[in-house]
């Protein structure tokens, strides 16, 4: 008698998507290790977790989008932590998130106390704004809670909250990513290090067969045999399927050790920079500051168009970029302009450039059994559950009932 599965499945990417779908598929309640096998495939050298998903800011927000997707995410972060102990092994929280806005104050070129180089310079922003007049302020001028008392009150504007208490958690990205890779391979999923090129479609059926790749370092083709093949690997999805419309825009983000403690937010921020070395004027900066449970704080900038490296290993990071983002932030808070920096880092967001997304579904006009999972722009971490549990119970069911996604479906994009 043959020992074959039943199902064959191929996840192509080790990011939060893939790993989470792992997760979701190997704890499905019909899931069996003798009848199904998963196998996670993954291009980086590194392992997973290697771009957006181990280098974003973590946030879960009720008022993500798109809705549909959100309203099955977050009680899923919620359930998940609970049961897997979120809170050590991921830094889960709920967290307040407002929006800032206030002028910053002039960094020199040579206040380096995070032990960056001297030589950065800020970057030109898209807007600009005039100073406003200084005047002694009150906390409870602009909006500033009790507890967010680690920028500086002087400076500040305006604060207002972006949700009631509740509506916003976090993660910690690479923590979570890796967490679910692990709990799924508790249950037999298997992972292997090897770059994708392309699906193999049985012609006479339509049906997914298989996926070639080369392992890390080689150039031998292989091959995986597989009933169905989850695309999830980010703004590196068309090199396996070109017709997806997936463009990526680079991000760069820096970590901080602040000289103390800080308290739970995330903002939202809009700081006015007054001139400074060779900047004649005034500059309008649009960082996002997240607090982490473990004394670091998470900053990410603006993105970019820089082109799409052959695999994640090969991202390149801007010293400038990490440079600029260390001033902005560092330019309303003494806790942040006294801490280290620890990392400075890039990394490329999957962004449907056909607009809408992300995609999520079957493309049933390629190949069946072909699940297409990506595009999810900068709300992946968040939206990761929701993505898995309906792909989860598209494979193992036969349709997604925990959700509404026919507005994502690959039909519409492909």
């Amino acid at each position: 008698m043959s020992t074959a599965p039943e199902r064959n499945i191929v996840i192509i990417g080790a990011g939060i998507i893939g790993c989470t779908t792992a997760y979701y598929l190997s704890h499905h309640p019909s899931y069996s290790a003798s009848t199904t096998k998963i196998t996670v495939l993954e291009a980086s050298v590194r392992g997973a977790a290697q771009g957006a998903s181990g280098k974003a800011g973590g946030l879960v927000a009720k008022w993500a989008y798109p809705k549909e997707l959100v309203s099955v995410s977050f009680p899923e972060h919620v359930r998940l932590a609970e049961q897997h102990n979120g809170v050590d092994r991921w830094g889960w929280r709920f967290v307040g998130c407002g929006s800032w806005e206030g002028g910053g104050e002039a960094i020199d070129s040579d206040d380096t106390g995070t032990g960056l180089d001297a030589d950065g310079t800020h970057k030109n922003l898209e807007k600009t704004l005039r100073l406003e007049g200084s005047r002694e302020k009150k906390r409870s001028d602009v909006g500033l809670p009790d507890d967010l008392d680690w920028v500086n009150e002087q400076l500040t504007n305006s604060y207002s909250s972006m949700a009631p208490a509740g509506e916003t958690a976090q993660v910690h990205p690479y923590l979570f990513t890796t967490s679910m890779l692990d709990l799924a391979k508790e249950q037999g999923v298997g992972f292997v290090s090897g770059k994708a090129s392309a699906v193999e479609i049985d012609k006479s059926t339509r049906t997914i067969s298989g996926v070639k790749f080369t392992e890390p370092g080689g150039n031998n083709v292989q091959s995986i045999p597989a009933t169905h093949v989850v695309i999830a690997a980010g703004v590196w999805s068309p090199k396996i399927l070109p017709a997806l419309p997936i463009e990526g825009t680079r991000a760069h983000s820096i970590t901080i050790k602040p000289s103390e403690k800080i308290s739970p937010y995330v903002l939202f921020t809009e700081i006015t920079l007054p001139p400074s070395g060779s900047l004649k004027h005034v500059q309008q900066a649009n960082p996002e500051i997240y607090a982490r449970p473990d004394n670091e704080v998470y900053c990410c900038g603006p993105g970019d168009n820089s082109a799409v490296p052959e695999t994640v290993d090969d991202v390149l990071v801007d010293p400038k970029a990490c440079e600029s983002l260390r001033k902005s932030v560092s330019s309303i808070s003494k806790q942040l302009r006294e801490g280290v920096v620890d990392k400075r880092q890039a990394c490329f967001l999957p962004v449907v450039s056909s607009g809408g997304g992300p995609i999520i579904g079957e493309a049933r006009n390629v190949a069946k059994g072909l699940v297409i999972a990506t595009g999810h722009t900068c709300w992946g971490i968040c939206n990761a559950p929701g993505t898995a549990k309906a792909i989860s119970e598209l494979i193992m069911d036969g349709n997604i009932t925990c959700a509404d996604l026919r507005k994502l479906d690959p039909a519409r994009f492909l």
